[in-house]
């Protein structure tokens, strides 16, 4: 896909503002939508929509499925709406932090709403079937048109039938996913089963309002691809032949990166895939997956995306990464089966921190423009590939990401000299605020797509960073609260966009 000019706004889900201690589909995510609109930007980031557990640190990146909507992202006033809730069921709200998400707390006021509405809808359709014909009939077609969703649900009720387990340790009929035994599962924990599918099917119409909504105001969503899918995960329980299993379907290799210089690479964990069996069916999995992304956003940033030219292998029985060895990923093999399924695919390559010819060469003959965030350059390196002002066109500008600082947070910990270096750069003389120097530095640059965080608008520092790798504690928790999103704010962002990018 060939990317016009244009800009746009990163902010997850999770971090609008609302009443019911998590950012979710509703009111806050229409209040926003009404921001972006009125600074013309053309495009809304996220991160992964997937669920996330408390075990994984509320990672998205970290979900038990990666085509699965998070629940705590579902509007309970919609659910008022629909008639399955009572207005005064969600009364008293308990009392949230409103700059942050205690998932805990979220999960123990909005989990047995969500289970009050199934159980309402459930009833209803056993009474009246006449009266809730369209509903039932949406769900039936929504469970029949996403194949995925039964086997997330069944899923998620064997795990929390064994809540001490990862599905590696099931018993080997359930592990291997014995006919007998997974048909006596679906019959053992139907209700469950059709509890997570309910709330799939909601995700996905509140979902596609939202889309829809987003088109009206000519917003566009910029949706997240991790290369790796968790281990425990209805993904890779569910598509054992997708990835690289021994003859138990436990992992015969899994992910990370090789050691450099200074450090000692990092073992992720995630299952590899197996590229030549998908090959053999035109990568049906991965079509699958990005069928699913195109039903939720309108771009897709492809995360690690080395890893679809060469990926390092470490054996499954092997703590030290430098025990892995390089294997050529699919390349231009994978990405001509996604022109032949769906045309021209609009992918942002996640290239940081690599160089490699062939995924040069990969990025150019698709038109895959890469990222760059000026947090990774050297400011007193004359030239340097980070600098915005150094931005060549085919390449997406950050002022910075969900994995890194704050702009203001960078920009206080830079050494004197350092920070000497980027005021002469970016020609900066205390005339405004830092936040907007780095701002305007990427909407000026040659980048086909600037892109910033609500937090490096508002000028926040550290305290507000979404998250930091290699931590779990404290991460995916920043809120935006509403009055910040505020019509001057708005306004600067659409002066500067009406004058660098359209």
């Amino acid at each position: 896909m060939r990317f016009d000019r244009s800009d746009g706004v990163f902010c997850h889900v999770t971090s609008l503002p609302g009443p019911h201690g998590i950012g979710d589909l509703g009111d806050g995510a229409a209040a926003f939508l009404s921001f972006l609109g009125e600074a013309g930007v053309d495009y809304w980031q996220v991160c992964p929509l997937g669920p996330t557990i408390g075990a994984a640190g509320e990672s998205p990146y970290q979900s038990p499925s990666a085509f699965a909507g998070n629940p705590l992202l579902i509007d309970l006033e919609g659910l008022v709406d629909d008639g399955w809730l009572e207005a005064d069921e969600l009364e008293p709200v308990p009392d949230f932090p409103t700059e942050r998400v205690d998932y805990a707390a979220v999960r123990e006021y909005k989990l047995p709403l969500l289970r009050t509405a199934f159980e309402r809808f459930e009833s209803e359709r056993a009474e009246d079937a006449a009266a809730t014909g369209d509903a039932a009939a949406a769900f039936d077609a929504f469970r029949e048109r996403e194949p995925w969703a039964s086997e997330y649900a069944l899923f998620r009720a064997l795990s929390a039938a064994r809540p001490e387990d990862t599905w590696v340790e099931w018993p080997e009929p359930l592990r291997t996913r014995e006919p007998d035994a997974l048909a006596a599962a679906r019959e053992e924990h139907a209700e469950t089963i059709r509890y997570h599918e309910f709330c799939q099917w909601t995700f996905d119409r509140q979902w596609a309002d939202l889309r829809d909504r987003a088109a009206e105001a000519g917003v566009e969503i910029v949706g997240d691809v991790p290369i790796y899918v968790a281990l425990d995960s209805a993904d890779v329980w569910a598509n054992p032949e997708a990835f690289r299993l021994d003859a138990g379907n436990r992992p015969a290799a899994v992910a990370g990166v090789p050691p450099n210089a200074g450090d000692d690479g990092q073992r992720w964990g995630n299952p590899v895939y197996d590229w030549e069996r998908l090959a053999e069916n035109d990568y049906g999995w991965w079509m699958e997956r990005f069928r699913r992304l195109f039903d939720l956003a309108d771009v897709a940033r492809l995360d690690h995306f080395l890893g679809f030219v060469r990926y390092w292998a470490i054996p499954a029985d092997a703590d030290d990464p430098a025990a892995g060895e390089w294997r050529d990923g699919p390349g231009r093999a994978l990405f001509e089966a996604v022109e032949r399924e769906f045309g021209e695919a609009p992918f942002i390559a996640e290239d940081l921190g690599f160089e490699d010819a062939r995924m040069d060469d990969l990025m150019a003959d698709f038109g895959f423009p890469g990222m760059r965030v000026p947090q990774y350059a050297n400011w007193r390196e004359a030239g340097n590939p980070y600098q915005p002002m150094h931005y060549p066109e085919r390449v997406v500008g950050y002022t910075s990401t969900h994995d890194t600082d704050t702009w203001v947070g960078y920009y206080e910990d830079l050494p004197p000299g350092e920070r000497d270096a980027l005021h002469y750069n970016l020609g900066y003389d205390g005339d405004r605020p830092i936040e907007w120097a780095i701002v305007e530095e990427v909407w000026s640059s040659e980048a086909i797509l600037a892109m910033t965080t609500v937090q490096d608008l508002l000028g926040l520092g550290s305290d507000a960073r979404f998250n930091e790798p290699g931590t779990v504690d404290g991460n995916w928790e920043w809120r935006v609260e509403r009055d910040a999103l505020s019509d001057d704010l708005a306004g600067r962002l659409r002066e500067l966009g009406e004058f660098h990018v359209r």
